[in-house]
């Protein structure tokens, strides 16, 4: 059996959690998926699998060793497919995710523009307000509303965002606009925390030693600080996107704009180093080319 060969039996044991089984599905004998572990594991100097008389189990290596192997496959059946021309439409299944708000207001709206243009195409989008690692969890693309660390991720990036401040017409007219971050003092604020209650302290680019507003209400969640800004609790941080209906609407005023750090770059993100399915490269441009159109990921808006 040839080493490409060995790894395909290699997956088809993690995913029937077993060799029998595995054998059974690839048609194969257990003596011969038995070899072919073996053979795989002297070739790595590694154990792969750890086996007891009712089933198996990946160790960490082989864990990491699946991951690997699944991208390895995929890349050269997508290779084969795409030589044979069967994916001069996009087809198969896409994974993305972005953070909540931005994923439910911008996200999910390109995704269903796409879907409706290559019904071969299925999208699974996950908005959440963490970082989601692409690899172990098992996505294709991400959204990245932040200043990237060096990584073996490709990012395209397709605008920038505006971090400002803002409250309600109604607390500015009772406690007064600040003028500069040394007006902070004097305001209340809702401010951002983290699990573990640890509260952000507000910065303004190159201002340094800013005065802190009284934070008088924390909260992890975004949209209840936002929610908290518009009843008057006081002013709030808040990425431009995230309250940009409340700012048309008339609901929250943007202040201290000459003040702001400089905007935060925006990245379209997927796994380097390996041939991009059609879907996903269709999907990256199509996504690109909409989120660039779009004002608020321009830095002037």
């Amino acid at each position: 059996m040839d080493y490409l060969d060995s790894l395909k039996v290699f997956v088809a044991v993690a995913d029937a959690h077993g060799l029998a089984p595995a054998a059974r599905h690839l048609k194969l004998s257990a003596p011969v998926v038995t070899r072919a572990i073996a053979a795989l594991e002297r070739r790595l100097g590694a154990q792969l699998i750890q086996r007891n008389t009712r089933s198996v189990r990946l160790t960490d290596i082989g864990e990491r060793f699946l991951g690997d192997c699944r991208r390895l496959l995929g890349d050269l059946a997508e290779a084969e497919a795409s030589a044979r021309g069967a994916h001069a439409d996009p087809q198969g299944a896409l994974s993305i995710t972005a953070p909540s708000m931005f994923g439910h207001l911008h996200i999910a709206p390109i995704a269903l523009e796409f879907l409706a243009l290559h019904p071969r195409v299925t999208i699974r989008g996950v908005f959440v307000n963490r970082i989601v690692h692409l690899i172990d969890e098992g996505f294709d693309v991400a959204v990245r509303i932040a200043r990237l660390p060096d990584s073996g991720l490709t990012a395209v990036r397709v605008g920038s965002m505006r971090r400002v401040v803002v409250a309600a017409p109604a607390y500015l007219a009772t406690r007064g606009e600040p003028r500069s971050p040394a007006d902070l003092s004097r305001h209340d604020a809702v401010g951002f925390s983290q699990m573990d209650g640890i509260v952000e302290p507000w910065s303004f680019g190159s201002v340094r030693d800013a005065t802190q507003p009284l934070i008088r209400f924390a909260t992890n969640a975004s949209e209840v600080a936002i929610a908290a800004a518009i009843r008057g609790q006081g002013l709030a941080r808040a990425l431009r996107y995230q309250v940009d209906a409340d700012v048309d609407a008339g609901r929250l005023q943007i202040v201290l704009e000459e003040f702001e750090p400089d905007p935060i770059p925006v990245h379209l993100v997927h796994v380097a180093g390996r041939m991009a399915r059609a879907s996903l490269r269709a999907f990256i441009d199509f996504a690109a080319q909409r989120l660039r159109a779009e004002p608020l990921l321009r830095s002037d808006h």
